[in-house]
């Protein structure tokens, strides 16, 4: 009988999202490498797209994940069954949104948390939230953000290169400039909500002036549309502190986040004030559902490494480690510019044919990175918040190596 590896299993069953993918094997991960079957050891500097920011399969997420499957897994549709682990988890979240009063929004302290699957589920939910609390149905986001996949995520996304070939989407959606205080006024009392990123993602990682969040915030207020803040790549300490939008002292009536919330394992969720949430519950009564949303062993792994990032202060060594891989390329005669806050980074070349040879002679030599949905000229710089400073020695140096091959 003829062997089928595992790479012919892989082109010939497992649904292409592209015509070139990386197609490692990856056998084993371990804090911030990944290892083929043949022990070639690779840096992931990228945490799986914003996944792994307590590293790859850490002790105290692995430990709670085996705890908890010793106990139970799915026992019921969300929100009928009494489960500590999403209890915990909700009670968790809550208090890391317990701010000074003067920073909190006009709708009140969000302290109900809804789980989702993942972070294109969280964004549904939380516009369906904003539609059903609101009585509107517009919906305004930026242009070159990314908020999702699905059919109503995909109508936000801020351009048109993913959606024009699976219209019609939905209705009412407007796209302004990131950044640009002007443009609020596309905001209005039609308008439901406003999504936006506390730093732009998939736009290379754009940071927005203090002042300009400021204006989002009372331009919502204004209008009665509610704010929704996607913490998707940001959240979990991601730029330095644990919720990206401490730092423009305002506040969300929505929150969304996912990806490093889950510390491996698939969770998201969306979170609002009790006075917001509760909508849900009737008119029609579950106004939302979901099977498998905060499964038990997701939030608990969530809870474990929600722990390990606030107990630890990984967040708070974030800046440090980002100002030091931002010094190691800035002044780099290929590096236009280095961008970032935390260890959410974007290293700027001068062209996509450029960056992707870059990228896969890293790759040779052991480092996975990546480029950006709307900014294919920008390198991916988000490794583990676990990542050490000799760690971060060490993979730079690797990488400006590679970049003295293109000179």
């Amino acid at each position: 009988m003829t062997h089928i590896t595992h790479r012919q299993l892989f082109f010939n069953h497992i649904a292409q999202t592209s015509r070139f993918p990386l197609a490692l094997e990856i056998e084993r991960a371990e804090g911030c490498f990944m290892y083929e079957p043949s022990g070639k050891r690779y840096y992931d500097l990228i945490s799986g797209i914003g996944v792994s920011n307590v590293g790859h399969r850490h002790p105290k997420v692995v430990e709670a994940i085996k705890e908890q499957a010793d106990r139970y897994l799915h026992l019921m549709v969300y929100g009928e069954y009494i489960q500590a682990p999403q209890a915990l988890l909700a009670a968790a979240l809550a208090e890391s949104l317990d701010l000074p009063a003067k920073a909190i929004g006009p709708f009140g302290q969000i302290d109900r948390v809804y789980f989702t699957n993942s972070g294109t589920e969280a964004i549904e939910g939380a516009m369906k939230l904003a539609k059903r609390f609101t009585g509107r149905f517009g919906f305004v986001s930026c242009f070159n953000a990314y908020h999702g996949a699905s059919q109503g995520a995909l109508s936000l996304a801020g351009q048109q290169f993913f959606q024009q070939n699976f219209r019609p989407l939905l209705p009412g959606t407007k796209r302004i400039r990131y950044g640009v205080a002007e443009d609020l006024e596309q905001i209005t009392t039609d308008t439901a909500a406003f999504i936006i990123e506390p730093v732009g993602g998939e736009s290379g990682v754009r940071i927005p002036d203090l002042s300009y969040m400021q204006a989002v915030r009372r331009r919502c207020t204004e209008t009665g549309t509610l704010l929704i803040l996607d913490e998707v790549q940001t959240g979990f300490g991601r730029t330095g502190t644990f919720w990206a939008f401490e730092d423009y002292g305002i506040y969300p009536d929505i929150l969304v986040c996912a990806k490093g919330m889950g510390g491996g394992m698939p969770i998201g969720a969306f979170m609002a004030s009790e006075n917001i949430m509760s909508v849900l519950t009737g008119n029609p009564v579950l106004g939302h559902i979901t099977t498998f949303g905060g499964h038990p062993v997701s939030c608990a792994a969530s809870l474990a490494a929600f722990r390990v990032i606030r107990e630890e202060r990984l967040y708070a060594f974030a800046g440090r480690k980002g100002e030091m891989i931002k010094a190691a390329f800035s002044g780099h005669p290929l590096v236009k510019e280095v961008r970032g806050k935390g260890l959410m980074l974007a290293a700027e070349f001068e062209s996509f044919d450029l960056l992707k040879a870059i990228i896969d002679a890293c790759i040779t030599e052991g480092v996975v990175t990546d480029w950006f949905l709307f900014c294919d000229n920008s390198m991916r710089i988000a490794p583990p918040l676990v990542i050490s400073e000799d760690q971060i020695r060490e993979v730079c140096g690797i990488i400006l190596k590679v970049l003295e091959r293109f000179r």
